[in-house]
């Protein structure tokens, strides 16, 4: 098996609609960050790969069909170039409304300061990882309105400069199946089109953690 959709936007756009949405439409199973929660080692490969050292992807990433959100969107040239029949996805969302929702959730979650030692070893990983790549990698450590939007614009930038236009659609999950299903040449399903993750459901998660 190797990825078919890889997703190239950030997290808090609709990324976790996008994985069950694929999912739906049979790229199934999609890779998301809730991956990592469930998957002991997998945190520290991602950060391995984010310090530059050589990992096994197809350990990692062969198993699915498809990968969206923080962390494999970091890698989202990487992948591009190494599944070149995949389509890439840019998921998009106002500006304004997706560093409000990041900074509630997390943002948020990053800078709740915890006892490291009392968490179990694959949420202590997952907690480092994250902040290596969303934190450090991505931010470089700055998390000011204005720095973090033009983050966020210069990624979307990059990737519509990169990958040519047949294969990319810039994806805003409050347009639903259509565009989707067109882009990736399948059906429009009957169900309606999954809308996730929102920012309770985000910090009540994180709480139960």
């Amino acid at each position: 098996m190797s990825l078919k959709v890889i997703g190239a936007g950030f997290g808090r756009t609709g990324t976790h609609s996008l994985k069950i949405a694929l999912e739906m439409l049979g790229f199934a199973p999609c890779y998301h960050m809730v991956e990592v929660f469930t998957h002991p080692g997998q945190a520290e490969m991602w950060e391995a790969a984010a310090r530059g050292e050589t990992i096994d992807w197809d350990a990692l990433i062969g198993p699915y069909e498809a990968a969206v959100d923080w962390p494999s969107s970091y890698f989202w040239r990487e992948h591009a170039a190494m599944y070149p029949d995949a389509k890439i996805i840019l998921t998009e969302r106002d500006p304004e409304e997706w560093y409000k929702s990041i900074s509630q959730t997390i943002f948020e979650f990053m800078a709740h300061e915890v006892d490291e030692s009392t968490l179990p070893p694959i949420l202590r990983a997952q907690r480092r990882m994250g902040k290596y790549i969303v934190g450090e990698k991505v931010f470089g450590g700055r998390f000011d309105k204005a720095h973090v939007l033009d983050v966020y614009r210069r990624n979307g930038e990059a990737v519509r400069r990169e990958i040519p236009r047949a294969r990319l659609l810039e994806f805003y999950a409050a347009d639903g199946w259509k565009p989707l299903c067109d882009f990736l040449g399948v059906p429009v399903p009957a169900q309606p089109f999954p809308l996730t993750n929102t920012t309770e459901e985000f910090r009540s998660r994180a709480t139960r953690r």
